[in-house]
């Protein structure tokens, strides 16, 4: 077809020389040409532009956003080469409601996952995308999960015709020319498209964020595709993140023999410099942030950070679990980020950055709820409005965002892409009761169990009822590619592919007393919890059989210099029989909507569960 492959003048003049298609042979680079010529007349883009990955490309990308309004420079000596962008008020968070999973069959996408025939959902999206580029530029983006080459790395391609999209792919992945030349060798990748569904008729003036009030993210997991319509916003346009790394990844995994994980990656050095790698897995809300990037407040222990969100886990010659994180930068939520809860992060946050519907501070900064004590007398807010402290709403969005590269955090450890031998996995939620501060499994199966357990108590009315329990096994209940039934199955026969596997914990940082306080200070004297999970996977600390799991010898627990009331300690690790039983009830109604699905080790995990509850109470 006739589009010139290369982006016309328009904002950012040295862009018009960039983006020709790189000049690889093989039959890898023949069909991958094809399949962009095949979406291009289907979307109609007036130019085509193939990402290098360069800085010169990318200083012309931003220098043209900042051009067209899309993005707002920030001051370069507060915050250098560092952008806020702006989000339509309908376009500001990822769409559970209009994520689909179009398996062949229904039963493999699961009852927590929205289905729809593939067949049928081609025929819906099919007339969507045509020709929704029109007066745009369609970006091809060549991208590895992983670093470049990596032996557990995986390849893609995201067509856009977002520049935001491809300013975020470029932090959030490896954007490299070397990809395209891996694919035109045979390497086998990843096809994702997105749209933002606003095409521009001749001579129209552009809007500075572009959307379409329908919208659609599409996983077909047959074909390892992705398609998203009508979003520009995070997740929905990122497709390297939630899209690939753990939808479509955790059914490669699936169908390879690893795992796709919604969990941060950890090295934590003890004071005689031996190290262990630690993987977690909490929902949102529930300190995760805080983990990855933990500054220890016992002495001689360090932690460093290898990722914040995603883990891909494989087992190795060796005989043990090897770990990595596929993802190249941190996509964090901003509010609730500080000097006071994670200093590393704001760190990290220096420069370089790509922040998204945070308020505006008058000297050219940004600020968030929680980034500081003080509040600013005035802010320009998220929506572009004069705020005050008392304006009544939120400055920046709740689910406002920033997106740095992981190399400039400085917790970040020195060989962070490389993979990590794994000692340990984590679950954790926001429980007020019930769950102890620290519960170690009796062994793989025990621990899955916990697992498919995982879940927070709403803490606010308006959240539902309070109390309510809202499942999110592993972390993953939003993020799994196929049925979660098999998804538990997977994790069990993955028990059966090492010699020497993780141990498994569950934690919980937010249990409270009776007067409603939480009972653990949390933040960096999280430590102490870690301290205590080392020390048992080295055998130099005891436990506590209990009807729910093994639990620590109080004493041996570090907690010098922590003033915390011996009646508190206590309620930190009480297991009340009734209350347990009760939950394994919920727990039983919970896997009863996997039906005849759900793994059998799992149902006997359930009723040995009871039958310790029972023999406690007796």
């Amino acid at each position: 077809m006739a589009i010139a492959e290369s982006l016309a003048p328009h904002a950012a003049h040295d862009l018009a020389a960039l983006g020709a298609r790189p000049a690889f042979d093989g039959p890898g680079m023949a069909a991958l040409i094809a399949w962009v010529d095949e979406i291009a007349t289907l979307t109609q883009p007036d130019r085509i532009h193939w990402v290098s990955g360069s800085e010169e490309e990318r200083t012309a990308l931003l220098d043209g956003m900042v051009a067209a309004g899309t993005l707002i420079r920030l001051d370069p000596e507060k915050r250098p080469n560092s952008f806020l962008a702006r989000s339509d008020a309908g376009d500001v968070a990822r769409l559970e409601s209009r994520t689909f999973i179009c398996s062949e069959r229904e039963e493999d996408a699961g009852p927590t996952n929205n289905w729809a025939e593939p067949a049928h959902m081609r025929e819906t999206i099919q007339p969507l995308f045509r020709g929704s580029m029109r007066g745009r530029t369609l970006f091809v983006v060549p991208f590895s999960m992983g670093k470049v080459g990596g032996p557990l790395s995986k390849l893609g391609v995201q067509i856009t015709d977002s520049p935001y999209a491809v300013a975020s792919i470029q932090i959030m992945t490896r954007v490299d020319e070397e990809v395209t030349r891996l694919i035109a060798e045979g390497a086998e990748w990843v096809r994702t498209v997105h749209s933002v569904g606003a095409p521009l008729h001749p001579d129209e003036a552009d809007v500075l964020w572009p959307c379409n009030d329908e919208k659609y993210i599409v996983h077909f997991p047959d074909s390892l595709e992705v398609w998203s319509f009508g979003s520009g916003y995070g997740g929905n346009a990122i497709l390297a993140k939630k899209c690939y790394a753990l939808r479509i990844a955790s059914v490669l995994g699936r169908d390879q023999g690893w795992m796709a994980e919604h969990m941060l990656l950890i090295r934590v050095v003890d004071p005689q410099g031996r190290e262990y790698h630690v993987a977690a897995a909490f929902p949102s809300a529930c300190g995760k942030t805080n983990l990855a990037m933990l500054r220890p407040t016992i002495p001689g222990w360090s932690v460093q950070t290898l990722g914040d969100d995603i883990t891909w886990i494989r087992p190795g010659e060796d005989g043990r679990f090897h770990a990595i994180n596929p993802e190249a930068g941190f996509f964090g939520v901003a509010p609730g980020t500080g000097v006071t809860t994670n200093i590393t992060a704001v760190e990290t946050l220096r420069e370089n950055v790509l922040f998204t519907n945070v308020a505006l501070t008058d000297d050219g900064d940004v600020w968030w709820e929680g980034l500081t004590e003080e509040t600013p007398a005035h802010l320009i807010d998220w929506q572009g409005q004069d705020w005050t402290p008392d304006s009544g709403r939120p400055a920046a969005h709740p689910n406002s965002r920033f997106t740095v590269s992981a190399a400039q955090a400085p917790s970040i450890s020195d060989d962070w892409e490389d993979a990590v031998p794994l000692d340990a996995i984590l679950f954790g939620g926001r429980r007020a009761t019930n769950v102890p501060l620290v519960v170690e499994a009796l062994d793989w199966e025990h621990g899955v169990f916990l697992g498919s357990t995982i879940s927070s108590e709403r803490t606010a009315a308006a959240e539902g009822t309070l109390g309510e329990l809202r499942r999110d096994p592993f972390a993953m209940m939003p993020f799994c590619g196929y049925n979660m039934a098999d998804y538990f199955a997977h994790w069990l026969e993955m028990g059966g592919t090492a010699a020497q596997l993780p141990r498994i914990f569950q934690v919980n940082w937010f249990r409270r007393g009776a007067d409603g306080r939480f009972l653990w200070p949390g933040f960096g004297e999280n430590s102490r919890v870690v301290d205590w999970i080392i020390r048992r996977l080295q055998g130099e600390a005891e436990a506590i059989p209990s009807p729910i799991g093994l639990l620590p010898v109080v004493d041996e627990l570090n907690l010098d210099g922590l003033d915390l009331p011996a009646a508190d300690l206590e309620e930190l690790f009480e297991v009340d029989p009734d209350s347990w039983l009760a939950e394994a009830q919920l727990t039983e109604e919970f896997y009863d909507t996997f039906g005849d699905r759900l793994p059998a080790a799992l149902r006997s995990q359930l009723a040995a569960l009871r039958g310790r509850l029972q023999n406690a109470k007796a």
